[in-house]
């Protein structure tokens, strides 16, 4: 029985102290957290290594290092969706997620930077619309961050909160609804507070300050200095040029650092329970998702505010089509989490050769070019006719479901009768698809390689892929990847190679 809702439990949003966020030596828990890609280092002892697709690291166990290569170098990541040599939809601005330049070496160990580059009031005017009424710095150009920060839909609710992407920069804000007495008002006052920063791993720590502040600002509109005083503190000093990055650590420094995971960072788009609520919530269809992901299509998915829990499904996406081996994935493109779109990014988005995204607006699911698979709900469909064949579920994806489902109760039996508390639901399936695509890519890596590059059927069981109903999602995987391997395994009617 599929559940009707992944509304995943929010934490404590408090800022969280250096102290914490870089305690000098991991505990437990932190030590075995999960490398998910946003925000974990190879663990101690790794070698470092090249990471490509989502450039995601994992354990030692489920990467392939490259030989030579120093744990003392910079290690690239940006999670998915952290490619730094892609543009903005104007060109002039590099687009990326967390990596070591964005961390500073305090007396305690690593400590990430404060990278707030705008601060900002959205408020709903009932003859003007959404608008800006407040911003800091007061030159930043924030053109459309009023419908970003203010889903449509969202006076049917009370409160919000919403990821979205701004240029090379991503924000965050915090939306509520507040009944007044006011005929002007037409009987309700609505306001987001939000900000920008160029990591979105960075955006949880003020979750609890933005969500204070919208509630202080229905109840004291015009009341400016808290944040103020908030950006004065937490601005980033970003180089000449404008292109988001802050100064790069020095590398001799990240020796003992580096192997360490900085499990804080998980929170903001790995909260407490929702990957597995994510999957609970689409149940067996998580391995149909789990191809689009894999073969890189642009993925909408609809619902009606509040949209904060549907951008955690964004990044759950994402999640599904992390790949650690190195050099596999460098010709795809970057599987990039947009989080909340709306009519005014479809000229973006159509510059885009895959992404995800939600959004509350229904009028996307007309805009048929702009995307390949939709989602509404638990429905996932694509009007493309060769896509169509991967929505129907076969013997194998059945298996992996199966088995992932075991291992989650494994897991729960473990934590309950042995008291294991070093492993979590998020780490499990996270791992699961990671090693999934490792061990997908690993065969096809070195069968191209090897003297006979012969696929057969009994590789693609290896795989964990069922060779005659998988046959036309492994050809379009072969041809995205760019991997030169000869598939023997025929059609039921009519033989062919590929």
């Amino acid at each position: 029985m599929v559940e009707q809702s992944d509304r995943a439990p929010l934490l404590d949003w408090e800022e969280v102290p250096p102290a914490e966020l870089a305690p000098s030596v991991p505990s437990p828990e932190t030590g075995d957290s999960i490398q998910s890609g946003l925000s974990c280092y190879p663990t101690e002892g790794s070698v470092g290594v090249d990471i490509s697709v989502n450039r995601s690291p994992a354990r030692p166990n489920s990467v392939t290092a490259v030989p030579g290569e120093s744990a003392h170098s910079p290690y690239k990541h940006s999670g998915p969706g952290g490619d730094a040599s892609a543009t903005d939809e104007d060109g002039d601005c590099a687009f990326h997620g967390l990596s070591v330049r964005d961390r500073r070496i305090t007396g305690s160990g690593w400590e990430e930077k404060d990278q707030i580059v705008a601060v900002f009031v959205v408020t709903f005017d009932t003859r003007s619309g959404n608008m800006i009424e407040w911003c800091l710095p007061q030159d930043v150009n924030l053109e459309g961050v009023e419908f970003k920060s203010m889903a449509s839909g969202s006076h049917r609710i009370s409160s919000d909160f919403i990821y979205f992407r701004k240029g090379c920069y991503f924000g965050l804000a915090c939306f509520a609804n507040m009944p007044v007495e006011s005929e002007l008002e037409r009987g309700a006052r609505m306001k987001s507070v939000g900000i920008l920063s160029p990591s979105y791993t960075l955006l949880y720590r003020y979750m609890h300050f933005l969500e204070n502040q919208v509630r202080h600002q229905l109840q004291c509109p015009g009341q400016y200095s808290p944040l103020e005083a908030f950006y004065e503190d937490k601005k980033a000093v970003l180089p000449p040029g404008g292109n988001g990055l802050v100064t790069a650590c020095p590398t001799s420094a990240l020796g003992p650092i580096v192997n360490r995971c900085m499990h804080p960072e998980m929170k903001i788009t790995h909260p407490a329970g929702c990957m597995s609520q994510f999957i609970r919530f689409f149940g067996e269809q998580i391995m149909v998702l789990w191809k689009f992901a894999l073969l890189r299509k642009r993925i909408l998915i609809f619902s009606p505010p509040p949209v904060g829990v549907v951008c955690y499904r964004v990044y759950c996406c994402c999640c599904l089509a992390n790949v650690s081996i190195p050099g596999m994935g460098l010709t795809v493109p970057e599987f990039r989490p947009f989080f909340y779109i709306n009519v005014a990014d479809i000229t973006a988005l159509e510059a885009e050769l895959s992404y995800v995204a939600c959004t509350t607006e229904k009028i996307f699911e007309e805009k048929k070019d702009l995307y390949d698979v939709y989602i509404d709900n638990q429905n996932v469909k694509t009007h493309r006719e060769s896509l169509q064949p991967l929505l129907r579920l076969n013997s194998a994806d059945r298996e992996k479901y199966r088995k992932l489902c075991e291992q989650r109760q494994l897991l729960l039996y473990s934590q309950e009768v042995d008291g294991d508390c070093t492993s979590n639901e998020e780490e499990l399936f996270i791992l699961f698809f990671m090693e999934l695509n490792n061990r997908i890519f690993q065969t096809l890596s070195e069968l191209a390689a090897s003297a006979d590059p012969t696929l057969t059927a009994e590789h693609v069981r290896a795989m964990g892929l069922d060779p005659q109903a998988d046959r036309g999602f492994l050809v379009d995987l072969l041809e995205i990847y760019g991997i030169d391997v000869m598939l023997v395994i025929d059609n039921p009617c009519c033989p062919s190679h590929s």
